[in-house]
């Protein structure tokens, strides 16, 4: 599905507050997967983790821009296959921007030589799961992780994706 007037870019220091407040607001909306996610604490530290991704990572962002506006953005951290971020304004779920960006770094990885792609998320995360799996996701691991942003452990899923045919 091609978004029409869809620029997906890399990030530019005028971004950075954008993805922020773009990957805080897509946390917020969704349902309180665990009790944590309501701890006043808990809240304060992921805004303050959105609000500082981008001026202290060195790893790769990428933008989903529509008109100007920054509606949702990607990011690969620790390793050239992790997927550690996908965040997309509330506002613009369900309407492609998520599965652009997830195939556009799917691609670069695949261009890279990469032979699986690799990303997690809340073990009931449906709406993403469901995304991934359509884009060729399968999991690969359940149970309980640590979320260093959070604070706390966090009921998690790992998926993974064959980029190759070797």
């Amino acid at each position: 599905m091609v978004v029409s007037g869809l620029v997906i870019r890399p990030i530019a220091v005028a971004d950075h507050q954008a993805v922020g407040t773009v990957g805080f607001a897509a946390w917020a909306a969704n349902d309180p997967y665990e009790d944590s996610y309501r701890d006043p604490g808990v809240i304060a530290r992921v805004r303050q983790d959105f609000e500082t991704f981008a001026g202290m990572t060195k790893d790769e962002i990428v933008i989903a821009e529509l008109n100007g506006q920054v509606v949702g953005w990607a990011a690969r951290q620790t390793a050239r296959n992790y997927l550690s971020d996908l965040w997309v304004h509330p506002d613009h779920q369900g309407k492609g921007f998520g599965k652009a960006l997830l195939l556009h770094l799917c691609e670069a990885m695949r261009n890279e030589g990469l032979v699986t792609a690799r990303l997690d998320t809340h073990a009931r995360n449906g709406g993403a799961i469901r995304l991934y799996e359509r884009c060729g996701f399968t999991i690969v691991w359940h149970g309980i992780e640590f979320s260093k942003s959070m604070g706390v452990p966090l009921e998690k899923v790992h998926l993974e994706k064959r980029l190759t045919d070797r």
